[in-house]
């Protein structure tokens, strides 16, 4: 849930978040650390893993803790599904809409507040099913 507590935009964050809705991509703390030193070359990796968690709470980006082990940063912070490569971790928008009557339904059902519900698609990027192919092709002729 976005915190409630008003915090500064610093000019690191500023960086931060515009590089981010930027890209428009899914990045690791360490991808986004390596574009935002272009512009703040002084700037800590400690510092920006610190500021992307403060702009997740505060609602301005979401935190991906998707079934890969590398936490990503989507720019986007409405609600949406993900897809994620099995094989290389890409991860992308999923194309449908948030699926929010399940959350309507659970509502009663259980003794638990529903506050939300996180999706994600698995799957194999396309270059990694073309790569998949090759291999099963090379088998196949071998």
């Amino acid at each position: 849930m976005p915190e409630k507590k008003t915090r500064r935009m610093t000019r690191q964050r500023k960086t931060i978040l515009d590089i981010l809705r930027q890209t428009k991509s899914h990045a690791s703390a360490d991808e986004i650390y390596e574009l935002v030193r272009k512009q703040l070359p002084r700037i800590s990796l400690g510092t920006v893993y610190r500021n992307l968690e403060v702009l997740a709470k505060m609602g301005l980006i979401q935190k991906l803790e998707l079934g890969g082990t590398i936490k990503r940063f989507d720019w986007n912070p409405n609600k949406h599904y993900h897809i994620r490569c099995l094989v290389c971790g890409q991860v992308d928008d999923a194309p449908i809409a948030p699926l929010n009557q399940l959350e309507d339904e659970l509502y009663g059902a259980t003794v638990f507040s529903i506050i939300g519900h996180r999706l994600e698609f698995e799957g194999l990027c396309p270059d990694c099913t073309e790569k998949e192919a090759q291999k099963i092709d090379f088998k196949e002729t071998n």
